[in-house]
């Protein structure tokens, strides 16, 4: 085999080419989980949803509610004068 070094550079460069389009799968996967997981709401048990306000609390003074029945965090149907423990007063 000859080691002169045209054989060293290809050798390298190809080494390195798959090296970085692995890492750049990875980093593509690794940004693509935490968004989908963002994405998934949490049912209205594990959130504390009420139907009702608690006190000076409810939905529709959340920074989270949805108009006209939605969160972005709480599945299903919410109330405007609902409230669970993701409330977080409007600025």
């Amino acid at each position: 085999m000859n080691h002169d070094g045209n054989d060293y550079q290809r050798i390298s460069r190809r080494v390195a080419l798959s090296g970085a389009a692995a890492a750049l799968g990875a980093v593509a996967i690794s940004t693509a989980v935490p968004q989908a997981a963002a994405q998934q709401k949490i049912s209205q048990a594990d959130a504390t949803y009420q139907g009702t306000p608690k006190g000076g609390q409810h939905c529709d003074g959340c920074a989270n509610f949805q108009p006209p029945n939605a969160c972005k965090f709480v599945q299903g149907n919410v109330s405007p004068s609902g409230w669970c423990q993701l409330f977080t007063p409007k600025s």
